[in-house]
Parts: C-alpha cells; sequence; structure tokens
C-alpha cells in the first residue's frame, strides 16, 4: 500500500510549525503518512504542484507567498476560495487533479468557539485591522458566523476603502481606528504589528466594553501587547495558535482520513 504523503508549501518554509503539528496528530493517531516542508520557489511552484499527485502526494498546504498565485493553478476551486482570493488546502485526485481550497475562515471561528465558548457573533459588531489575505479570511469567517457589522481599518487607507467595498463592509481611516470600540463586541488584528521583531500595534482600548473579544493571529508570542492591554481591561482574550491548528484539521481529515482534535496536548507539541 501506499503511504500517503503531504507537505506544506512556502518560500522560506523553515519556520513553519506544520510539520510538527501534522506529525504530532499522525503519531498520536497511528496513521501511516508522512508531511513535509516544501521550500519551493515562485517560478517553480506551477511544475511542482502538478508533479505532486505522481510523486504519492495527496495534498499540501501553501503558505507565504503562494496562496494567490496557487488558486490560479488549481482545476476545482472551492466558493470560500473564490470569495477569500486565496488557496490554503490542497487536495489531489487520483487523476491528478487539484482541488483549492480556504480552511483559514474556519480555522479563525473554530479557535473563538473552543476558546471563548462565551462569545456569540450576534453580540455586536466587530472591528478589523489589517487588510491583507488574513483580514479576507476573517472577514468572509465574521460575515458567515453572522456578526451584524464590520467595520476594517488599515495603515493604508486605500487597502481597506478596496477590500471594504469587495465586501460591503465599513472602512475606517487609521487614526480613527479607537473611535469605534464603544460599539464593538470584538476586536481582531490580522497585521504583523504585535509579532516578535515588530513594532507593537498601537491602540488604545480603554473605550473597549469589557465585555469585548480581542484576538490576534499572530502567535509569535502567544500573548501581544494588544492581547495583554486587553487582558489587563478585563476582556476575553484568543492568541492566534488556534487559527493555525484549527484551520490544519480538515486539511488532514481529507488527506489521511482520520478527523483530529485540537487539544491542550497539542497546542504543547507545537508550541515546544
Amino acid at each position: 500500500m501506499k503511504i500517503p504523503l503531504a507537505g506544506v508549501i512556502g518560500c522560506p518554509v523553515g519556520h513553519s510549525r506544520s510539520p510538527v503539528l501534522h506529525g504530532t496528530w499522525l503519531r498520536q493517531l497511528g496513521l501511516a503518512g508522512h508531511y513535509v516542508p516544501l521550500h519551493i520557489e515562485t517560478d517553480d511552484l506551477a511544475d511542482v504542484l502538478r508533479a505532486m499527485p505522481r510523486m504519492g502526494f495527496v495534498g499540501a498546504n501553501v503558505t507565504v507567498p503562494h496562496k494567490e498565485a496557487a488558486l490560479a493553478l488549481a482545476d476545482d476551486v472551492s466558493e470560500t476560495a473564490l470569495r477569500i482570493g486565496a488557496a490554503n488546502t490542497f487536495s489531489f485526485g487520483p487523476d491528478g487533479r487539484i482541488h483549492a481550497d480556504n480552511t483559514d475562515a474556519y480555522g479563525f471561528i473554530a479557535n473563538l468557539h473552543q476558546n471563548a465558548p462565551a462569545w456569540q457573533p450576534s453580540h455586536g459588531p466587530a472591528l478589523v485591522l489589517g487588510a491583507g489575505g488574513a483580514a479576507r479570511a476573517v472577514i468572509v469567517a465574521l460575515q458567515d458566523a453572522g456578526v451584524p457589522e464590520i467595520y476594517l481599518t488599515n495603515r493604508t487607507a486605500a487597502r481597506a476603502q478596496g477590500l471594504a467595498a469587495e465586501f460591503g463592509v465599513t472602512a475606517l481611516p487609521w487614526e480613527d481606528r479607537a473611535h469605534v470600540l464603544r460599539d464593538v463586541a470584538c476586536v481582531v488584528n490580522t497585521t504583523s504589528l504585535g509579532m516578535s521583531g515588530q513594532p507593537p500595534l498601537d491602540i488604545d482600548l480603554s473605550a473597549l466594553p469589557a465585555s469585548a473579544l480581542v484576538t490576534d493571529i499572530v502567535y509569535t508570542p502567544l500573548e501581544t501587547p494588544l492581547l495583554a492591554q486587553a487582558r489587563a481591561k478585563g476582556c476575553t482574550v484568543v492568541d492566534g495558535l488556534g487559527m493555525l491548528l484549527h484551520q490544519a484539521v480538515p486539511g488532514f481529515e481529507r488527506w489521511f482520513g482520520t478527523r483530529p482534535e485540537v487539544t491542550d496536548a497539542l497546542r504543547m507539541a507545537v508550541l515546544a
């Protein structure tokens, strides 16, 4: 019998925690299979994707900077990946066809439900900081969950305005980012601000209700300055590691035939 192969394609890819994540599940579940990091240059992406089914690969994750380019190379694309405009999870059919999906929106919401079970989308509007690929997935996730209104702000105003027009949300000038806090029930940072090696996200949360949820897709460090400020206010905070863990669940299930669970032990293994 063929041992199924999967992996993560990126450039660079050495920092990815996905091999540890999927490897932990394979060991815990006693499944045959391997998941490997694949450093692939942009010019080689199309050739590599087409060759992978013949090499025994059943699927792959795709990360920065290939998520948009890889979407265009797929034979079949899920509705979610089309809406987000990027793909992160690929499955290869026996005939070599490439199916593209995006599980980031699923991972984002699943992380909130697991780590902030009291939060309900109907509680009120959300403020999303940033207008990159991650923001697209977060907006789709919040809209599908039923959040009544979404405010979007970005340091480059034109990007926020373009994204807001595409998704039917409200763009705010970056300098007004704190002005809506008294009205929101959820704040999401999708920028790299606050990540290790980056400047902190500059936002004053004093007007934010203590009942609000604050989450950051950054997970290095686990508690960013934004989350520390929110925790000091008494807000519910959710770090970004759970999004990484949950977005991996659908792909693993498709490739290896068993649905894995996101547990505290898994978090510890990935952090180690």
